[in-house]
């Protein structure tokens, strides 16, 4: 699809009411934000993300800090290219569409790579596939369930101890406090004393170098 078009055919608008935001407009409003899209560890969630047309300049902002500061150093690039992309979620009912944002974004994050390492590790692309798998889900950010009618379930990675990353899995209905008495269920307290909501996580992996993300073990 031309990134510049904002209906792919009639039938679905009738159908589904996909209607694309312009490129115009999707700058304007990230430049609302923009400096939390320059702050590479930033989280984002587009709950009907589409074709990625936010997430797509969203990480393209992101990569651009990225460049500036680590472009001399392919290990430091990488793993700030692969924290940035860590922090980019998208929902979308339609699996065309969830399956061309996930292309679109890799392809944003193989051009700013190649366009900066003649030397390119084959693994890192590998990682960069396996986070989107992960973060660009089919589903209904509604009815929180997914292309299977499962509860929609999110990674979230941190980097810890340099380039280990530490991978949590959560529910995405947890995540979403549905009033103020569940917001403090979890009857936690904070260090000034005060409830705070801290959702648990249904499953924890091992600590891993990020470039071994995708061999398996953490799928």
């Amino acid at each position: 699809m031309n990134n510049s078009k904002q209906v792919k055919t009639k039938q679905r608008v009738t159908d589904h009411g996909e209607v694309f935001t312009s490129s115009k407009e999707v700058n304007a409003m990230l430049d609302l934000v923009n400096q939390e899209t320059e702050n590479i560890n930033s989280t984002f969630l587009e709950p009907a993300c589409g074709t990625g047309n936010f997430l797509v300049e969203i990480l393209r902002r992101k990569l651009t800090i990225v460049e500036r500061r680590y472009s001399k150093n392919q290990v430091e690039f990488e793993r700030y290219a692969i924290a940035a992309l860590c922090s980019i979620y998208g929902v979308e009912k339609m699996e065309d569409n969830t399956k061309e944002c996930r292309q679109r974004i890799f392809g944003v994050f193989t051009h700013f790579y190649i366009n900066n390492f003649k030397k390119v590790k084959t693994d890192f692309l590998r990682v960069a596939e396996f986070i989107l798998r992960r973060n660009i889900l089919c589903g209904d950010a509604l009815s929180l369930q997914d292309s299977n009618k499962l509860p929609i379930v999110f990674s979230e990675w941190a980097f810890v101890m340099g380039s280990k990353i530490k991978r949590r899995d959560f529910i995405f209905e947890e995540l979403i406090p549905k009033d103020a008495h569940s917001l403090f269920q979890s009857q936690e307290i904070s260090d000034e004393g005060n409830p705070v909501f801290i959702p648990r996580p249904i499953k924890e992996f091992p600590l891993i170098h990020f470039l071994n993300l995708a061999d398996g073990v953490n799928e």
